[in-house]
Order: structure tokens, then C-alpha cells, then sequence
């Protein structure tokens, strides 16, 4: 019997030629590569995509093409197929697969685990974003134009409770808002007022929360803070979406503070105000957006316990800065404070010290003077000679001292009868006619 020949070698549409292995073979290497890279779902979209093209080009121009197609019934054929497993490949690309080994295998054993940072606190984290009167710091701390200024003369006004100083603060309504500018106003945030080298988010940073990591002499990267408003502990993170976690609150707001009184402080006043340690506090970023502007009859911590302390440093920073309340501000804070009466007001470090006037010495008396001893009594002085009293004019009379001496009578005393002078007695001594 004579042999049978092969279809595909004596047909001469479907006899092989070079070209059909070398196209078939890199095609079956493609598809091999994509199933081992991408999976059963890369290897059928694939394989889906070449049949796709070849069925289409046996169909439009009716050549068996490289796949030894016979004719354009079975390019359709082809074609249709190819899309049914486009579409199978796509689903099986999307599904998402389980890597077994990855699963089964066991753990490695880790080395020395590296030092990890503390993760953000979620709940301080909701809600929370710096804002215009909370910014962030700046890049670089910059010195403020003019020395730190307040109001007060000297510390010794807040040296009393809180309760008393708010008696001292003037009660009157609220000014308007016009005008208000925080940069304008206020100077840029976080200047460096007490010109330590730092701005003041750092400064307050580092001053409020514990186990503190520095970059430099200022910048704080991490930390724990306990916030005051809430009692929520907050692991601290410097970063993009880290930082707002916690903020810097102004105790008495900017906007407030320009509605009570800060209109009429010099610039250097009210940057110093913007950037005074006890005007700040490090709080969680949520609590300081609910509070927003807010004053003591419009707000309070959330924290009971510490109310008081809130409430003394609002009071204490309207006194350091000369500033109003309103009258149902006033109330709420008195509210507060007479559950407290001994809490103390608080001093600002840009308040001058008190000039203390160093009282008088003491003069010492005068010596008592020495008794004087009385003087000796005078001694007598013996009482003058009494005259002779003179003898009444006589009838004697002497012409001349011859005549006296004639007479017997020479010398001639004064007194005696016949004595003259200066007719007897020339040189008056009462002797006459020696």
C-alpha cells in the first residue's frame, strides 16, 4: 500500500516555513515569561491579544498566517475565542491572590529591632489642623524687632490670688473686630521674643512635654505630652502629618484680646502678648479647634481639674496686658475661681522685677550731753567804799594855798571846810595845796 502523506506537508497553505517556527516559538516564549511573572490571568490575557491579532489578520486578508490558520472561517473562529479568554484573563488579572508560601513559610527570626517612634495618637489626630492663630513654626527662628513690653510697671500686681487680681480687672463690652490682622497685628508667628535663639512653639514645645528628642538647640522631633484640656496622653511626631497633633494655644486668644483692649498696646506689646509663656500652653490640636477664639463664658477645658489653673492664667494675662473683660466673662470666671479662692495668679517672665526701696538706716540719737557741773558761785565783791559824805558848804575860805598853808590847814582834802576845785585842787585828785 502506498504510504498516507501528511496533511500539513502536502497541503501547500498549511506546509511550515521558517517564519512560522520563528514567530511561534517567540510568541510561546512571551507567554511562557508573562504566566511565570504575572500569573494565570497575565498569561491568558496575553495568549487572548495574540490570537486576537492573528484570527483578525487571517479574517481581513485570507493567508494562513504564522499559526498555519487554513482560512478565514477558522480566523473567525480564532478571533471569537481569543476575546471569550480576554475577557476570563482580565477577571482572573483583577482577583486578588494569596501567596501561599509567603503564608505557610515560618517567620524569620528579626535582628536587634530598630529604634521605633512613637505612633500618632488617632483620637488627637481627628479633626485636627493648624490654623492662623495656631501655625506651626518657622523654618528658621527669626528675633523680634523690639524687646519684650507689657503693661504692668512690676511683677508685684500678680503677686495675689486669682481671685483678687480679677477684681481689678475693668469690666466693659466688646470692641469691634475691625482691624484685626494676626501678622499685621501681632507680628509673624513664633518670633523669638526673649531672643534665646529659639521661636516660641519650640520654646513651649520643649518646656511642656517630657522625653523630648532635639534637632539642634531648638527644634523638638519628638515627645509626651499630657494635655492639659483633655488628660489625653499624646505620643509627639514632627512631620507633615504629624505636627498638628499638637498645638500651641493662645490661653487668651489673639481675636479676643483685640476685642478687649490690644487695639490700644503698642506693636512691641502685642508680639510680646502673641509669643508670652503664659499666654501658651501645649494642648491636643482637637481641643484647641473646638475652642477657636472662645473666652471663659464661652468655653472650658474638658478637664475639670484643671479649670482653675486655666481660668488664673486667662485672668493673669488680661492684668499683665492691660486688658478688659465683659461682665458675663467676668462672671464665668468668678464661678470658677471662688471653687479655688487660693489659687495664684501667675507672673509674666517680661514683667519687670519689683523695685524694692531699701528702707532708711536708722539714725542713731544724739548723744545725751554731759551734766554740766553748775559753775562756782562768784565770789563776793566787797561793796564799794561809801564817799565821805560830803560836809555842807562852810563859811571857810582860803584866798590861795598860801593861805591855806598860813592857816595851817594844807593839805586841804575834799570835804573839808575851804576846799575848792580846780581853784585849790588844779589837778582834781581831792587833794589840794600838797
Amino acid at each position: 500500500m502506498p504510504k498516507s502523506k501528511d496533511p500539513l506537508r502536502s497541503h501547500p497553505r498549511l506546509r511550515p516555513v521558517a517564519s512560522t517556527w520563528v514567530v511561534g516559538a517567540a510568541v510561546v516564549l512571551i507567554l511562557l515569561v508573562t504566566a511565570a511573572t504575572a500569573g494565570l490571568g497575565g498569561f491568558l490575557t496575553l495568549a487572548a491579544t495574540a490570537a486576537l491579532f492573528t484570527g483578525l489578520y487571517v479574517v481581513v486578508t485570507g493567508r494562513r498566517s504564522w499559526a498555519l490558520i487554513p482560512g478565514r472561517r477558522a480566523g473567525a473562529i480564532v478571533l471569537v475565542a481569543s476575546l471569550v479568554a480576554f475577557g476570563g484573563g482580565a477577571a482572573l488579572a483583577d482577583s486578588p491572590e494569596i501567596d501561599s508560601t509567603v503564608a505557610e513559610s515560618p517567620a524569620p527570626t528579626p535582628r536587634s529591632p530598630a529604634p521605633t517612634v512613637p505612633a500618632p495618637t488617632p483620637e488627637a489626630t481627628a479633626g485636627a489642623e493648624f490654623t492662623e492663630d495656631a501655625p506651626l513654626d518657622p523654618p528658621t527662628p527669626v528675633a523680634a524687632p523690639e524687646a519684650a513690653e507689657v503693661v504692668l510697671a512690676d511683677a508685684s500686681a500678680t503677686q495675689s490670688t486669682a481671685l483678687a487680681l480679677l477684681a481689678t480687672l475693668p469690666i466693659k463690652g466688646k470692641a469691634a473686630k475691625t482691624g484685626y490682622d494676626r501678622s499685621g497685628m501681632f507680628g509673624t508667628a513664633w518670633l523669638d521674643v526673649d531672643r534665646n535663639g529659639c521661636d516660641t512653639r519650640n520654646d513651649i514645645l520643649a518646656r511642656d512635654l517630657t522625653a523630648i528628642v532635639k534637632s539642634g538647640q531648638c527644634r523638638v522631633l519628638t515627645g509626651n505630652l499630657v494635655s492639659p484640656f483633655t488628660g489625653t496622653a499624646i505620643s509627639f511626631l514632627r512631620g507633615t502629618a504629624t505636627s498638628a497633633q499638637v498645638q500651641i494655644d493662645h490661653v487668651v486668644s489673639l481675636s479676643n484680646s483685640w476685642q478687649t483692649g490690644a487695639q490700644q498696646l503698642t506693636e512691641a506689646q502685642r508680639v510680646s502678648f502673641a509669643n508670652d509663656p503664659i499666654n501658651l500652653l501645649a494642648v491636643d490640636g482637637s481641643s484647641n479647634a473646638s475652642k477657636g477664639a472662645g473666652d471663659t463664658a464661652t468655653w472650658l477645658p474638658p478637664n475639670k481639674s484643671f479649670r482653675c489653673a486655666y481660668v488664673a492664667r486667662q485672668v493673669s494675662v488680661k492684668a499683665t496686658y492691660g486688658l478688659w473683660v465683659t461682665q458675663a466673662e467676668h462672671d464665668a470666671m468668678a464661678r470658677v475661681l471662688t471653687t479655688c479662692p487660693s489659687e495664684p495668679a501667675v507672673t509674666s517672665s517680661f514683667t519687670p522685677a519689683p523695685v524694692v526701696v531699701a528702707p532708711p538706716a536708722p539714725v542713731a540719737p544724739a548723744p545725751k550731753p554731759a551734766p554740766v557741773a553748775p559753775a562756782p558761785a562768784p565770789a563776793p565783791v566787797a561793796p564799794a567804799p561809801v564817799p565821805a559824805p560830803v560836809a555842807p558848804p562852810s563859811s571857810v575860805y582860803y584866798a590861795n594855798c598860801a593861805a591855806v598853808r598860813a592857816a595851817g590847814a594844807a593839805p586841804l582834802y575834799a570835804g573839808q571846810p575851804g576846799y575848792e576845785t580846780p581853784r585849790l585842787d588844779r589837778d582834781g585828785d581831792g587833794v589840794a595845796c600838797e
